[in-house]
């Protein structure tokens, strides 16, 4: 059994995004030539792309952006909890068998494989569910698809719970072949003082 598990996908010119988001780009800048000792690159990219955490900016206008949220929710223990039954809605009842004593950050795989294109067909959380783990004392809830609300939701109604209940997110999480279990999460996302969301580079390292 590994010791670290990269959660999160790799980022690169065909990460899959929402449609009408901005994809990954990049080019060179500088590249290694006589007089010219390095290679610097430039990108652009939306911070939705990748394992990313959103900021309550990201649904709320006027609220915290992601560079002034406290750093705590992302790196602690967690227990990553399986729900692969395929339902659209991921709720309370597929999760249960994790209880008792719920730690403060809960990631929710639902896929056996991630795909490696957009597609909108993808499990989100419920609202109650995340009222319910609220209940529980968990303040992050992370997922291994897009969103934890269906990608046609105009509504958001699960990221409006998630900014009544103070709970942080990571969307975009990469668990395939994760265990059931309690983990380490390192996933801290960058300070970016008035930007809506972040990449992280999500990890899980095994308790000793």
């Amino acid at each position: 059994m590994p010791n670290l598990w990269d959660i999160s996908p790799p980022i690169q010119a065909d990460s899959p995004v929402f449609p009408g988001d901005t994809a990954y780009a990049q080019r060179w800048t500088a590249q290694i030539a006589p007089g010219v000792p390095v290679n610097v690159s430039a990108f652009t990219m939306s911070p939705h792309v990748g394992a990313h955490a959103d900021a309550p900016l990201h649904y709320r206008q006027g609220a915290a952006a992601i560079g002034a949220v406290s750093l705590e929710p992302y790196l602690g223990i967690c227990r990553v909890v399986h729900a692969l039954d395929g339902a659209a809605l991921v709720r309370p009842e597929h999760l249960r068998h994790a209880e008792p004593a719920l730690p403060a950050r809960v990631l929710v795989r639902t896929r056996r494989q991630s795909p490696r294109g957009w597609t909108p067909q993808f499990s989100a959380l419920a609202p109650e569910t995340i009222g319910w783990l609220a209940d529980r004392g968990v303040r992050l809830v992370g997922i291994d698809t897009p969103s934890v609300d269906p990608a046609d939701s105009k509504t958001l109604d699960s990221h409006q719970v998630l900014l009544a209940r103070d709970l942080r997110v990571l969307e975009n999480l990469w668990l395939d072949d994760v265990p059931e279990g309690d983990y380490e999460l390192i996933a801290l996302p960058l300070k970016l003082t008035t930007a809506d969301a972040s990449p992280v580079r999500a990890v899980l390292r095994a308790l000793r």
